[in-house]
């Protein structure tokens, strides 16, 4: 007997149609990788120009043009501590628009399965580490980004009632911190890794002597290459059915001082590091208990090491002269 949640006889993805939401972000890039190996019948992966997933009519009329037997709902609006603290209702309103659009109308359309991807900022800024699904709603959340947990938060809860309502498949993972090929590199709304990688090339392009790193250095978090956070998902898609949403994550964390010094030895920045305390931190600690996946059989593959040289690679493949002059600046 499987241990709740987890199937007996897994989903097959075979001669499915999956319909990815946000499949020209990175993660829904690194999902359409995968998902190349399960003989999908098809992946659709529409443009934000294409369809906008905050538009319950136009969503519905997709699925109800191409009928998916499957939802992946990797599109949200997404930003770094600043993004979040300078635009708070449009990322509480575009991801809850979001969310109701697609869960609704994969609900209305018969979808046989839905995954809905969250975010480790669900959980509160004082949760024990290493941090388990249950601790959800249970005290306060970080303040730099709450709008988005919110909505986040709202769309599992959406998730969870559309099954207990209406017997609807459609189930929700939470990853840690993701970095890898397809990120968004922008010093206004990246995340702290592809922002630290921006940071440490321009400074060794221009022959800096040192780089500026924003906050103490202290806060301590968790990074999952993205190519393994598909693989997760599409395990979850085949093995899992419940309403309790599961962690993803790498297993361990660092500290942003020992990040920044792995990003500057990859890239190679030989010069000093320099924090700026005067920057937001955020919540001094977020590990998440990924341990449920782990026993079901899912593992992390890919090394930090490994996954910052393909990063960079990506990087260095993709930039352009504004993208490094504008890092420079920053």
């Amino acid at each position: 007997m499987a241990a709740a949640g987890w199937l007996n006889a897994p989903y097959s993805l075979s001669g499915k149609t999956v319909f990815i939401a946000g499949a020209r972000g990175m993660v829904g890039a690194a999902l359409a990788r995968r998902l190349q190996r399960e003989w999908c019948k098809a992946i659709l992966t529409p443009t934000r120009q294409e369809l906008d997933c905050r538009d319950g009519r136009a969503v519905l009329e997709f699925l109800q043009t191409h009928k998916p037997d499957v939802v992946i709902i990797a599109a949200a609006k997404v930003g770094g501590i600043q993004a979040n603290i300078n635009e708070p209702a449009s990322f509480l309103q575009d991801n809850l628009q979001i969310a109701s659009a697609l869960i609704d109308g994969a609900y209305q359309c018969g979808v046989q399965k839905l995954l809905y991807l969250g975010s480790s900022c669900i959980y509160p800024k004082d949760a024990p580490n290493p941090i388990k699904e249950e601790a959800l709603l249970s005290g306060p959340l970080e303040s730099t980004n709450a709008p988005y947990a919110l909505a986040k938060i709202a769309g599992i809860q959406l998730c969870r009632s559309y099954r207990a309502q209406y017997g609807c498949n459609f189930i929700s993972a939470m990853p840690c911190n993701l970095y890898g090929p397809g990120d968004r590199f922008d010093l206004e709304r990246s995340h702290v890794l592809p922002a630290l990688m921006m940071k440490a090339h321009a400074a060794k392009m221009s022959g800096a002597d040192e780089m500026v790193v924003w906050g103490s250095g202290t806060p301590r978090r968790e990074f999952l290459y993205v190519d393994d956070l598909a693989d997760a998902l599409v395990f979850l898609l085949k093995n899992y059915s419940d309403a309790l949403q599961v962690n993803i994550g790498a297993g361990e964390d660092m500290s942003i001082r020992d990040l920044a010094e792995e990003v500057a030895r990859v890239v190679g920045f030989t010069g000093a590091l320099t924090f700026d305390a005067t920057r937001p931190n955020g919540v001094a600690r977020k590990l998440m208990d990924s341990s449920r996946i782990y026993k079901a059989g899912w593992q992390p593959r890919t090394s930090l090491s490994q996954g910052l040289a393909a990063t960079y690679a990506w990087y260095q493949e993709h930039i352009t002269h504004d993208h490094i002059k504008n890092s420079h600046a920053a």
